[in-house]
C-alpha cells in the first residue's frame, strides 16, 4: 500500500476513536443514541467524505470536472433525518436535542478527520466533552427564571389537611400554583391516596421545595418532572 492508502486509513482510524469518545459520553448518559450509533455515524462519514475526494480520480479527464464537495455536502442532509428520529414530544417537554446535536457534531468530527483535518476534529471533540462533562453541572445551578414553570406530582392522604400545608409551603418558597389536577379516590368513607399534579412558577430552589413537600405529615410521595427541553 502506499501512502495515500495509509494516511486514508489513518484518517478512517481517527475518525472511529473519537466518535467512539463522543458515543461513551452518550452511552454512559443512557441516552438514546450511544457508544454504537455515534460511532458508526462519524466513520461513515469520514469514509464519505473520503470517496468524495479521491473516489472519482480514475473518471476525471479532459471533458469529466467533478466538484469534490458534492458528495461530502449531503451528509449534512442526511444526517438531519437520523437526528430528527432523535427528538421527541411528551406535552410541553422536547427531548433528544442534545443527542441529536451529538450526531450532528460527530459527523462534523468524522468528516473533518476524513479531510484529513485532524488537529480540528480532536479540537472539537475535546470541546464537545467539555461542554457535557463542565456545562452540564454549571447549568444546572444557574438560577431559576420565575417564568420557568415546574411540575410536581405527590401522592398523599386525603383528609389529613396535607393539601393545604402543600400550598402553604409552596407560597412561602416563592413558588405560585398555575395549574392544579387531583384525582379524588372513589371510596369517600376513609382517607385514602389521592394522586396529584401541579405545574408551579417561581424563582425558589424546587429541589428544596421538593425535600420540604416530603416531609409534609401525610405526602407519600414527591417527585419533579421535566417541563423543557432536556439534555437528551
Amino acid at each position: 500500500m502506499n501512502a495515500q492508502v495509509w494516511g486514508q486509513l489513518g484518517c478512517l482510524g481517527l475518525a472511529f476513536l473519537l466518535s467512539a469518545v463522543i458515543g461513551l459520553e452518550r452511552e454512559v448518559r443512557q441516552k438514546a443514541a450511544g457508544l454504537r450509533t455515534h460511532t458508526v455515524v462519524g466513520f461513515a462519514a469520514a469514509l464519505i467524505m473520503i470517496v468524495s475526494k479521491f473516489g472519482f480520480g480514475d473518471v476525471l479527464g479532459q471533458h469529466v470536472t467533478l466538484d469534490p464537495s458534492r458528495v461530502a455536502a449531503q451528509i449534512v442532509s442526511g444526517i438531519g433525518f437520523l437526528g430528527a428520529g432523535l427528538i421527541f414530544v411528551r406535552r410541553d417537554a422536547v427531548r433528544g436535542l442534545t443527542t441529536a446535536a451529538a450526531v450532528w457534531l460527530t459527523a462534523a468530527v468524522g468528516m473533518a478527520a476524513g479531510a484529513g483535518l485532524w488537529m480540528p476534529a480532536v479540537v472539537v471533540t475535546f470541546g464537545y466533552l467539555v461542554a457535557m462533562l463542565l456545562l452540564t453541572p454549571l447549568a444546572d445551578h444557574l438560577p431559576r427564571s420565575k417564568y420557568a414553570p415546574s411540575r410536581l406530582r405527590m401522592t398523599y392522604l386525603d383528609r389529613r389537611g396535607a393539601l393545604r400545608r402543600v400550598l402553604e409551603e409552596c407560597t412561602r418558597r416563592g413558588f405560585t400554583v398555575s395549574e392544579l389536577s387531583i384525582e379524588h379516590p372513589p371510596d369517600q368513607r376513609r382517607p385514602l391516596a389521592v394522586s396529584l399534579l401541579m405545574t408551579l412558577q417561581g424563582a425558589g430552589h424546587l429541589n428544596e421545595l421538593t425535600a420540604a413537600l416530603s416531609a409534609v405529615d401525610g405526602v407519600l410521595v414527591v417527585v419533579a418532572e421535566d417541563t423543557h427541553a432536556t439534555l437528551g
